[in-house]
């Protein structure tokens, strides 16, 4: 059994490598660099199992092309253990025609995004954000902000990093409204339809899978209906939101101010405007997480070496 790690070997403790190794045959990538497709097909051959950072593939955006093409060259490969949560780059149809399996690595970071969610929101409440960017350019204004306690945060997707956020906004003493897809329960969280939470809420935190189902699911019809001077906080996928009916929104005070954090940030929607604050995606980006990552990924892959496998998608 030929395992290939799209990984360097440093970033798995002992224990880990030891894991892997009374799998198969592991090989590691020697960094976190985009490798030419010629030199993947050359790591690759012969594996059954190949572990994939999509960092090594070019990232997000460049996978679902590079993918395919070494599947196509590296037909042995029958298991594809993903090193993110997110499974949107894998092209489905493909790899079920082929009796490809394929793993994810879910929830690891569920905490982390939904801290980062209440730091953006306090951002913006408080005016964090705004002072910053005038303070950079010599500008000293007092910006009065807001309160949270007792104010409404408004979740669309109630998923894990859903419920957690709301679990830290209940603790800040804020009520709690959401909107999820499928029927849902949570202690102290009101669950109420779409309209209903753009409605009622102070704040709203975004939490969908981008999907072809919820792309453009807040649209311009659904931005009308929002709580005038509403606080957003976009973590989810850039791509769930009208930003054009956004930058109006922004332009007028209907929305107060728009946090999103997004790999893609080409924003001309958003471009200048004071209240909007875009940040490159890092809320995932912590110790504790990383961690969690690594040692489910390893399970993972040491579930498809056994024919067990763990946290399947495809």
């Amino acid at each position: 059994m030929k395992i290939v790690v799209l990984t360097p070997k440093s970033e798995f403790t002992g224990i880990q490598h030891n894991l892997l190794s009374s799998s198969g045959k592991v090989i590691y990538s020697d960094s976190r660099r985009e490798y030419p497709l010629e030199e993947l097909i050359k790591i690759c051959s012969g594996a059954n199992i190949l572990a994939i950072d999509p960092d090594n593939l070019g990232g997000f955006e460049k996978s679902p092309k590079i993918l395919p093409k070494l599947l196509d060259a590296v037909t042995s490969i029958k298991n594809l253990s993903l090193s993110t949560t997110s499974y949107g780059y894998i092209d489905k149809n493909l790899c079920q025609s082929r009796g490809i399996k394929v793993t994810n690595v879910p929830h690891y970071s569920s905490e982390s995004v939904a801290e980062h969610a209440i730091a953006l929101l306090l951002g913006c409440s408080k005016r964090i954000f705004l002072s910053d960017r005038r303070t950079q350019k010599g500008e000293y204004k007092l910006e009065q902000g807001y309160e949270i306690a007792g104010k409404t945060l408004g979740i669309i997707g109630l998923g894990s990093i859903g419920q957690k956020t709301a679990q830290l906004a209940l603790g800040l003493g804020m009520k709690v409204v959401a909107y999820n897809r499928t029927q849902k329960s949570m202690g102290g969280v009101q669950l109420k339809d779409f309209n209903q939470v753009l409605a009622e809420s102070d704040y709203l935190s975004i939490h969908l899978i981008d999907s072809p189902e919820t792309t453009g699911i807040i649209s311009k019809s659904k931005i009308s209906k929002l709580k005038k001077g509403v606080i957003v906080v976009n973590t989810a996928d850039r791509d769930l939101i009208d930003e054009n009916a956004l930058a109006k929104a922004l332009k007028s005070g209907a929305i107060d101010s728009y946090a999103l954090e997004a790999e893609d940030l080409t924003s001309p929607p958003l471009s200048g405007l004071e209240n909007a604050f875009l940040f490159k995606g890092f809320g995932w980006y912590t110790k504790e997480a990383l961690e969690r990552n690594k040692e489910i990924w390893v399970n993972n892959i040491v579930g498809l070496a056994q024919e067990k496998p763990l946290n399947r998608v495809y």
